[in-house]
């Protein structure tokens, strides 16, 4: 009985030590630590790269002393700490948790901003790792994201400091959905799926009508509506691509 009752107290304790939380680890590794001093650490970690330790620093902060002067600082740095330790999931959940929670701070753009940044470089970093695939040929919904985390910010703060990058990413963006919706234009051409293929060039050309898809997304759409025997929109489509672009020669 005694042997019994010695192995259920230990094996007690086992369960107990696997449930333990990090983040109370993190709590009990900082215990006496004052609020300023966690966050000038954190901050001091950030600077030096080390992500992991300035997240457990500011997730203490977080915590202990959610209602205190440092509190808002922790949870926007969090964001960066977050996206720099490639934790993206953890970084746009921190993200927004800070817009729902504080609405009206002075920084709240800083949260909007990094949500279309963190989307964009997942969208761009996994491009340059996956050479095996070119970017117009990969489902587009991170880059489709990206766009509409971007536009949120310039729609609710169109003078933020941070607008200036966010159109210029945009415009990356815009190429690249356009990129995918013509290559998905052409897929379907290929199984002869005409008028599926002229439905997503005409989405290009009335959705993203300044980018570098739009000519041949107009040249593809003469293609398509001459194979449906739609002499009118054919013709339409064909005019539009000489007017616009008198250089672009069609491939008989």
């Amino acid at each position: 009985m005694r042997i019994l009752a010695l192995c259920f107290v230990l094996s007690v304790g086992l369960l107990a030590g696997c449930s333990s939380n990090p983040k109370d680890q993190h709590l009990e590794t900082f215990h006496g630590k004052t609020a300023q001093q966690l966050f000038e650490g954190a901050l001091t970690n950030i600077r030096g790269h080390n992500y992991r330790l300035a997240i457990q620093k500011l997730e203490a902060i977080d915590a202990r002393f959610p209602f205190g002067p440092y509190a808002e600082q922790a949870q926007l740095y969090l964001i960066f700490a977050y996206y720099k330790n490639r934790d993206s999931a953890s970084a746009i959940a921190q993200a927004d948790r800070f817009i729902r929670q504080h609405p009206r701070h002075p920084n709240v753009d800083y949260a909007y901003y990094m949500k279309g940044k963190i989307n964009f470089t997942a969208e761009v970093g996994f491009f340059q790792e996956a050479f095996a695939a070119g970017l117009d040929q990969r489902d587009a919904a991170t880059a489709r994201q990206a766009f509409q985390d971007f536009a949120e910010l310039l729609k609710r703060f169109p003078n933020s400091k941070y607008a200036n990058d966010a159109r210029k990413r945009m415009i990356f963006l815009r190429d690249r959905l356009a990129a995918y919706e013509l290559h998905v234009a052409r897929l379907y051409m290929q199984r002869k799926a005409y008028l599926a293929a002229a439905n997503r060039a005409k989405y290009v050309v009335e959705h993203y009508p300044q980018t570098k898809a739009m000519p041949d997304a107009l040249a593809l759409l003469v293609s398509a509506y001459q194979l449906l025997g739609l002499k009118d929109e054919a013709e339409h489509a064909r005019l539009t691509l000489k007017f616009n672009y008198p250089d672009y020669s069609m491939a008989e």
